[in-house]
């Protein structure tokens, strides 16, 4: 099946507008591949201290030859995503000998987590640990020790930041291992009616306390659907991890199965010939648009508007929301999942996973089927369901969904829109994410209460001043500002005011999660107020109009009067808690539509000066791949053509070697 027109040209689009960028990329990918650190250019001295530490596989390493993977881990065991990550080094050591090879450990990652500093000062490190990931990422590859990169991320932050800094060693082929989602607990609409409840004070903080244990319960990711899931989703479309891959629970049979399997492929895509994809020509302009469009099939987390795009520019491609505003006009919702939805990610799972989505997609013609992936058939394999035989982990074609309140296809969506919006007006531009608030909301117009702080709205809240309708508006909240913090605890009690028959809306220049909820916000408002944005004239009572419906973010004010505004005085910056340490970073950042980072603008500065000889490299013959059908490069026996992924008959994964639980 052709792709659908609108993913066609959004595609276009994009690769005209990062032809010059993408070139450059891959050109130091290139320079990368031939000049760069590599273990046979290392000296014997630098070797020996590389190897002093590494057991039995000393006597490979010394030999050379071979393939030696580098795991770059996030694990921690405060944080249950990133708990079961203790143990996969170890295991998989084992899974590399097996087929020959070695694995060493890199580097680790920080992997911190905003359920756990949700109103916290902590917060505002956290979309700023993505730069630092990123940076530790391309510390612990810089060794030059490897020949493959084997990725252990799974949360908010921390898979973007990987995914940034290895594509700056795209030369290198990579791979992301999954941990997988947490088994249901409480359901998380009554985890959040409890918290409503809270916020009302109509109960404790021991229920409160009661229900957060009772849903957060044990290792692996929280199973709302917010960043964290959508991180899976979105590099298992990407064709960045094994098939089916991204939502078994932790400590199953089937999950050790993958990770064998998983080993066991990044070893093959790492040894030189036809089977070698270095993750640079993986990462392309379509499988940015494939992401984008899982984004909005299943509803993700807005904070892929932010992560999504300094993805892509770690690639030396170039998106923007205009990019998301008119594939979602295009690509329909087809899951239900909290917090558009009662299910969980388990639900979502059990009703078909990824691989009935993504064979639903591809019916449509809503994915690039044509993109190299890491897995050997192509993307055609993406459309197939795993399952243990005994020992071995086999493929088939996905099935119809099982549960059609939880999932559906393209020809009876939940939304014919994928529920993401860009709003744009006198107030700058913005995300609004659609597909969580009734119809009749997806327009307010109210006076605007405007605050500095998250506790300034909830100390409003408290004392009953936003018992009316209100758009409130929180500022000074954007990457350059305060590192961008999630303002998730603002939602309960919008919430209540919402419930109480109120016209409410939130309009910020900072994130909120991606579990938000029902409240119509209008988000990622840049330019920023700290940059002088549209969003620092605003002053109490200002008449302001929220319409998702229009896609307007207006301030209803006397344009004379607008004009003679004075721009508001930023806050004092953060100190406290260690954000005086990222105060370089926050002062330097560029806007969210670019992915908020100071790291990347630097990056891009840098490119630039190196444009000229960049632009006169060659870049190596493997880059007339990228892009094209397992089944047209020699050497690869995949049938990933633009056809329906379905009927695909049983196949071989893992093998029949011993899988314990992990």
């Amino acid at each position: 099946m052709s792709v659908h027109p609108v993913v066609a040209s959004v595609t276009e689009r994009i690769i005209e507008r990062s032809a010059v960028s993408r070139r450059r990329y891959l050109a130091l990918m290139e320079r990368n591949r031939q000049k760069g650190i590599s273990r046979p250019r290392l000296a014997c001295g630098n070797l020996a201290h590389a190897m002093a530490a590494s057991g039995e596989d000393k006597a490979r390493l010394m030999r050379g030859g071979g393939v030696n993977l580098g795991a770059v881990t996030s694990y921690n065991d405060m944080l249950s995503a990133h708990q079961p990550y203790a143990r996969y080094p170890d295991q998989m050591k084992l899974f590399a000998r097996e087929v020959g090879a070695t694995l060493q450990v890199a580097g680790g990652v920080p992997a911190m987590c905003d359920g756990v500093t949700q109103g916290q000062e902590g917060m505002e490190l956290s979309l700023l640990s993505r730069d630092n990931i990123a940076m530790g990422t391309a510390i612990g590859l810089s060794h030059g020790m490897f020949e493959g990169v084997a990725l252990l991320g799974i949360c908010d932050k921390i898979v973007p930041g990987l995914l940034m800094g290895a594509l700056r060693f795209g030369h290198l082929p990579a791979l992301l291992v999954p941990a997988g989602p947490m088994t249901s607990g409480l359901p998380n609409k009554e985890k959040q009616r409890v918290r409503q409840l809270y916020a009302e004070g109509k109960v404790d903080s021991s229920a409160l306390m009661e229900a957060e244990a009772a849903s957060y319960h044990s290792a692996g990711t929280c199973t709302f659907y917010g960043t964290a899931n959508t991180n899976q989703m979105m590099v298992e479309l990407m064709g960045l991890m094994l098939p089916d891959s991204a939502f078994w629970n932790p400590n199953s049979r089937i999950r050790q199965a993958l990770n064998r399997k998983a080993v066991h492929r990044l070893v093959e895509i790492s040894r030189p010939g036809d089977d070698h994809r270095p993750l640079a020509h993986l990462v392309d302009e379509k499988a940015i648009v494939n992401a984008a469009i899982g984004l909005l099939a299943t509803g993700g987390s807005t904070n892929h508007a932010i992560h999504l795009p300094a993805i892509a520019r770690a690639a030396g491609i170039a998106i923007d929301w205009s990019d998301l505003d008119e594939l979602s006009s295009a690509v329909p919702l087809l899951t239900r999942a909290y917090p558009n939805g009662a299910a969980d990610v388990n639900a979502m799972q059990e009703a078909g996973g990824l691989p009935t989505l993504i064979a639903a997609l591809c019916e449509a013609g809503m994915l690039h089927q044509d993109i190299l992936t890491v897995s050997k058939g192509g993307f055609a394999d993406y459309g197939c369901r795993a399952r243990l035989e005994g020992e071995a982990l086999l493929y088939s074609a996905a099935r119809a969904s099982a549960d059609r309140s939880v999932l559906r296809d393209t020809k009876d969506p939940f939304r014919k829109d994928g529920g993401m919006r860009l709003v744009q007006g006198s107030l700058g531009r913005g995300i609004y994410k659609t597909s969580a608030v009734d119809e009749d909301r997806q327009t307010i117009e109210a006076p605007a209460a405007v605050f500095h702080t998250q506790d300034d709205v909830i100390a409003a809240f408290k004392a009953g001043k936003l018992n009316r309708d209100v758009i409130v508006v929180v500022r000074f909240q954007g990457p350059d500002a305060n590192g961008m913090p999630e303002l998730h605890r603002l939602t309960p009690a919008l919430a209540v005011l919402q419930d109480k028959g109120y016209r409410v809306a939130l309009l910020t220049d900072g994130r909120m999660s991606g579990a938000s909820g029902k409240v119509p916000a209008a988000i990622h408002i840049c330019p920023e107020a700290q940059s002088g944005g549209p969003i620092a004239r605003i002053e109490d009572g200002d008449m302001l109009r929220i319409c998702a419906l229009r896609g307007e973010i207006e301030a209803l004010v006397d344009p004379a009067v607008w004009e003679r505004r004075q721009i508001a005085t930023p806050p004092l910056p953060g100190a406290g808690t260690g954000r005086e340490l990222f105060t370089l970073m926050r002062s330097r950042s560029d806007t969210a539509e670019k992915g908020g980072s100071a790291m990347l603008a630097a990056l891009e500065d840098v490119m630039e000066s190196h444009g000229a000889e960049l632009d006169k490299e060659k870049i190596h013959a493997r880059h007339d791949n990228a892009g094209r059908r397992d089944d047209q490069m020699s050497g690869h026996s995949g049938t990933g053509d633009s056809g329906s992924v379905t009927g695909t008959a049983d196949r071989a994964g893992a093998g029949r070697g011993r899988v314990d639980h992990a």
